[in-house]
């Protein structure tokens, strides 16, 4: 086995173990007119006698997944469903439709897609449960631009100003829970402005973690979460970044007449329509990120599992991991080698360049621009960082390889790393070295992980699991 094979081996582990069909297989199941859900931290008893019908609502790129394993355990107790899945992301399913729409950029068909989804919510009774399906992607596949103004002169957002929003937001480096505290305050359903419309319904909300630290208000912008940011701290991240002068002025004006108490603000936690519901956290990044280092143990790696709160710009990520691998390669500091160091989270990519890439890709490339000054130790060196989502960025990659082998064809055919990394043109470096992990669409999404795997001195072959080192 290859190290890049290897690599990938412990990265599918970790993504194995948060596949959403699985995850939810294994931990919910129907007992007669019981709903028992059993999670690692808590257990829950749902009885549905009071309840005349069961719906499905969702959206994510994981949410058509999760409604699959909900079909097939409720079977004919469930009434219908719709999720909203970005394209490619679709499953077959009996009983529920599904739409596929735009991400990370919101487009018309994620805005039919949640006006459907406000509708079948406003038409939920006391007696109905709804099951909200949620995972990372929801922010940009619910876009419902907001309604504001009065009955007599009503206003609203378009999707265009939404788009551009989004775009000047990505392209800045904000942080996830940043950009999506600026969505909610533009959307009719984030924020928990979703739970308002389902009252008197009661809803269980599956939630699956695309957000470092797993704030429930930040996954899919919080949609039926309540919303501690405010629209002052929306308008404040367009002037942290400089941002506000490519910001359409009727987003401005929503801004700044929520600040102003014209437009009611986001759910808050003392809302009453919060009692009406319940948020299950069904899977995270550190699932993800154990699972990959019992993989890592099993080939026969000293395991390290450094973090799973990864985040900051790439390419400053990348200078901070290649620091520990030749710490470890040179002095068996934090482990000695054979060894595996497995991180989790989602750092971020400043755009200054014209190029095409993702945050996982810009990492690898940046850690082998960090490594590339000491080929012996990269010699006992390899790296893949990849999105659990199999998408990194707009591309159809889902991260990228770093080691000497990359090194060396670079160098064989005069391509400069750091000009493709100055130009954010990840993608294109590596896709014509070879270098890209291609997974397709995986269906579920934890953000990322980022394995560096160290070799012992002068080998760097394959691992024998029986022995633990490497064989020669």
């Amino acid at each position: 086995m290859t190290h890049r094979k290897r690599l990938e081996a412990i990265f599918r582990a970790g993504l194995d173990r948060v596949d959403p069909l699985r995850m939810i297989l294994d931990r919910v199941r129907l007992e007669k007119n019981r709903l028992l859900i059993d999670m690692e931290d808590e257990n829950y008893t749902i009885d549905l006698s009071p309840f005349d019908q069961i719906l499905i609502l969702g959206g994510g790129k994981a949410s058509a997944r999760m409604a699959l394993a909900f079909e097939k355990i409720l079977g004919d107790r469930l009434d219908r469903g719709l999720v909203v899945v970005k394209y490619g992301h679709g499953e077959e399913l009996s009983k529920m439709q599904v739409i596929e729409a735009g991400h990370p950029m919101p487009d018309e068909n994620g805005v039919l897609g949640a006006r459907q989804i406000l509708k079948l919510a406003e038409e939920a009774q006391e007696r109905t449960l709804v099951l909200t399906l949620i995972s990372g992607g929801g922010s940009a596949l619910l876009p419902l631009p907001l309604e504001y103004g009065s009955k007599q002169r009503p206003k609203a957002l378009s999707l265009k100003d939404k788009q551009k929003t989004t775009s000047a937001l990505l392209a800045c480096g904000a942080t996830i829970q940043e950009i999506n505290c600026v969505r909610k305050h533009l959307s009719g359903l984030k924020g928990g402005r979703f739970l308002s419309h389902l009252a008197p319904a009661r809803s269980l909300n599956f939630i699956l973690s695309d957000v470092v630290g797993d704030d429930l208000s930040s996954i899919a912008s919080g949609i039926t979460t309540a919303d501690p940011t405010t629209f002052a701290e929306a308008r404040a991240v367009l002037d942290k970044y400089g941002i506000a002068n490519s910001i359409p002025p009727q987003v401005l004006e929503v801004l700044e007449n929520g600040k102003k108490g014209i437009i009611p603000e986001t759910l808050k936690a003392d809302d009453p329509d919060l009692n009406l519901t319940r948020n299950i956290l069904i899977g995270t990044n550190r699932n993800a990120v154990k699972v990959a280092g019992e993989k890592a143990k099993s080939l026969g790696y000293n395991t390290i599992l450094l973090t799973s709160r990864i985040t900051g710009e790439a390419s400053e990520v990348a200078k901070l991991l290649a620091g520990i691998a030749r710490d470890v390669a040179v002095d068996g500091l934090l482990v000695q080698p054979p060894a595996c160091i497995i991180s989790g989270g989602e750092p971020v990519v400043t755009l200054r360049g014209s190029g095409k890439g993702g945050r996982c890709q810009e990492l690898a490339l940046a850690f082998l621009l960090a490594m590339a000054g000491d080929e012996e130790i990269l010699e006992r060196v390899s790296f893949l960082c990849a999105s659990t989502d199999g998408s990194d960025g707009p591309t159809d990659a889902a991260g990228g390889f770093a080691d000497l082998e990359l090194l060396k064809e670079a160098k064989a055919r005069k391509v400069d790393p750091a000009v493709f990394l100055a130009n954010n043109d990840s993608y294109h470096f590596l896709d014509s070295l070879g270098g890209l992990l291609r997974t397709g669409p995986t269906r579920t999404n934890v953000c990322d992980l980022q394995i560096i795997l160290v070799e012992e001195r002068g080998q760097r072959s394959e691992v024998n699991p029986a022995s633990g080192r490497p064989d020669i």
